[in-house]
C-alpha cells in the first residue's frame, strides 16, 4: 500500500478514511451461470477469506460468493485492533463451559492473534501490523475490577499481560482521563481493509475463487447444500455462511441468536509525525472499560482513527459528528478543535453474552458469527477452525459448539426495541451507581 497515493475513495466501498487510503482494486467478475466446488462460501469478510486460504491451500475447489466488494461489511470498517479473547471476558466463558473449556477457548484466542499476525508475514501483507494494546479504566472501580482481571489472566491462564499505574501509563498516553492499564503486549493493530485485501489476494493465489457483487440468494439444503443467486447456483459438498450481521434471511435460524449493532469510527485530520506521537509514544492501541467504550490508535500517516458510541436501533446517534468529536476532546483535550475528517459506521454481531457462536447446521453446512465487535483475530480464527472441521479435523469446533446460546427475546419484529430498552436501563443504572 502506497502511503504517498492521493487519498480517493472507492465509490464501490461504505466512505471511511480505509476505503481512501487504500489503491482501488479492481472488480473481480459475478458469478455467471451454475457451477460445482467442495466448499461454497457466502461472504468475503476475514471469516470467508480464512477459510478459504485455509482449504484452497489443502487442495480444494472453493467458491466464495460477496454481495458487494471484498471487506465490505465489518472486516473492511472496524476499528483494526487484534486483540486475544472474545466479546465477553473469560469468567463469562467460565461459566458457561467450565473452567477447562474456557482455558482451552482463550488458548485458541492467542492462536487467533499469532494466526495474524503469521499471515501477515508469510503472505507480505502491507497493513501497518503495530504491536501493544492497552485497556485502560476511568474510574477507581473500573481500575480494581480491571487489575483482577489482569491476575486472573496472568495466573490462570498463563497469559503476559502487565499493569501500570497511571504514572506509568502517562509516559505512553498523553491524556488524564485514565486510572492505569492494563498493557497485552501480543496484542496489536494494523489497517483492516488492507488486510482484509491481502487475504484475498493469499487465497486467490492459492487457488480460491471469489466472486464479487453476488448477492445469495437462497441457501438450499437439499439433497446437498448450495448458494442461489440471481445469476447462477454454486452446488457444494460443504457450504460456509460467513454473512455474520448481513445474512438477512438465509437462514432465519442462526439470525434469532445475534443482533446487529451500529458502531462508529472516525479519523482526524493528518497531525503529523510528531504531534501524533506525542499522543501516543509507544503507537499501540487502546481501549478503555467504558459501558459505550472509546478505542483508538494512530494509523500510519499520523491521524488519530478513533471508535466510539454505538446505537442499538437501525439508526445512528442524533448529532453523531458533534458526539464523536466531544469523546476525542474528552480523551485528549490538546486536539480541542481538531475536526473528524472521516466519520464512517456499519453492523457488527452480537450475541446476547457476548460469546462466539460457532457451528454446524447441518452436518455439511457451517456457520461463524457472534464476535461481537472482538473480530479481527477472532474471525480469522474461525475460518480456520471450521476448514479444520472441513477437512475432518473438528477438534477445535467441537468446543465452540458446547458453548450454550440463548436467543434474543422479541422475536424478529421486537428483539431490537427491547434491547434498546435494556440498554437505555443499563445506561441509566451505571449513571445511579
Amino acid at each position: 500500500m502506497d502511503p504517498t497515493h492521493p487519498l480517493r475513495e472507492d465509490p464501490t466501498l461504505p466512505p471511511s478514511w480505509y476505503a481512501a487510503s487504500v489503491a482501488p482494486r479492481t472488480p473481480l467478475p459475478a458469478l455467471d451461470g451454475d457451477t460445482h466446488a467442495d466448499v461454497a462460501i457466502l461472504g468475503a469478510g476475514y471469516t470467508g477469506l480464512s477459510a478459504a486460504l485455509e482449504l484452497a491451500s489443502r487442495g480444494l475447489k472453493v467458491v466464495v460468493l460477496e454481495s458487494c466488494r471484498i471487506g465490505w461489511g465489518a472486516s473492511g470498517r472496524n476499528g483494526g485492533q487484534v486483540l486475544s479473547g472474545y466479546g465477553c471476558e473469560v469468567d463469562v466463558l467460565e461459566s458457561l463451559v467450565g473452567p477447562d473449556d474456557a482455558r482451552t477457548l482463550f488458548d485458541h484466542s492467542r492462536q487467533g492473534v499469532q494466526l495474524v499476525r503469521d499471515r501477515i508475514a508469510h503472505h507480505g501483507i502491507d497493513c501497518h501490523w503495530v504491536a501493544g494494546h492497552a485497556n485502560v479504566p476511568i474510574t477507581a472501580r473500573q481500575a480494581r475490577t480491571l487489575h483482577h482481571d489482569m491476575e486472573r489472566l496472568t495466573g490462570h491462564y498463563d497469559y503476559p499481560m502487565q499493569w501500570w499505574d497511571q504514572a506509568t501509563l502517562r509516559e505512553q498516553l498523553d491524556s488524564p482521563r485514565y486510572r492505569g492499564a492494563m498493557f497485552d503486549p501480543l496484542s496489536g493493530h494494523l489497517h483492516p481493509l488492507a488486510f482484509a485485501h491481502g487475504l484475498a489476494d493469499a487465497a486467490l493465489a492459492a487457488g480460491a475463487t471469489v466472486h464479487e457483487q453476488t448477492p445469495v440468494l437462497e441457501l438450499q439444503r437439499h439433497p446437498r447444500p448450495a448458494l442461489r443467486t440471481a445469476t447462477g447456483t454454486v452446488h457444494a459438498d460443504h457450504v460456509l455462511l460467513a454473512g455474520n450481521a448481513w445474512l438477512e434471511g438465509i437462514a432465519p435460524e442462526l439470525e434469532r441468536y445475534i443482533m446487529p449493532v451500529g458502531t462508529y469510527i472516525g479519523a482526524t485530520p493528518v497531525l503529523g509525525a510528531e504531534r501524533a506521537r506525542a499522543l501516543i509514544r509507544n503507537d499501540m492501541a487502546v481501549s478503555d472499560t467504558g459501558l459505550v467504550l472509546d478505542y483508538f490508535r494512530l494509523s500510519h500517516d499520523h491521524r488519530v482513527v478513533f471508535g466510539g458510541g454505538a446505537s442499538y436501533s437501525s439508526r445512528p446517534p442524533p448529532g453523531l459528528a458533534q458526539v464523536m468529536q466531544r469523546r476525542l476532546w474528552q480523551v485528549f483535550p490538546q486536539l480541542h478543535g481538531v475536526p473528524m475528517e472521516y466519520l464512517w459506521g456499519g453492523y457488527v454481531d452480537i450475541t446476547t453474552r457476548r460469546a462466539p457462536h460457532w457451528g454446524r447446521l447441518t452436518p455439511d453446512i457451517y456457520f461463524a458469527q457472534g464476535f461481537s465487535g472482538h473480530g479481527v483475530a477472532a474471525a480469522n480464527l474461525a475460518g480456520q477452525v471450521i476448514a479444520e472441521a472441513i477437512a475432518g479435523q473438528a477438534g477445535r469446533l467441537d468446543v465452540f459448539e458446547r458453548i450454550p446460546q440463548r436467543p434474543f427475546p422479541g422475536g424478529r419484529l421486537l428483539r431490537t426495541p427491547l434491547l434498546v430498552a435494556t440498554m437505555a436501563f443499563v445506561k441509566l443504572r451505571n449513571l445511579i451507581w
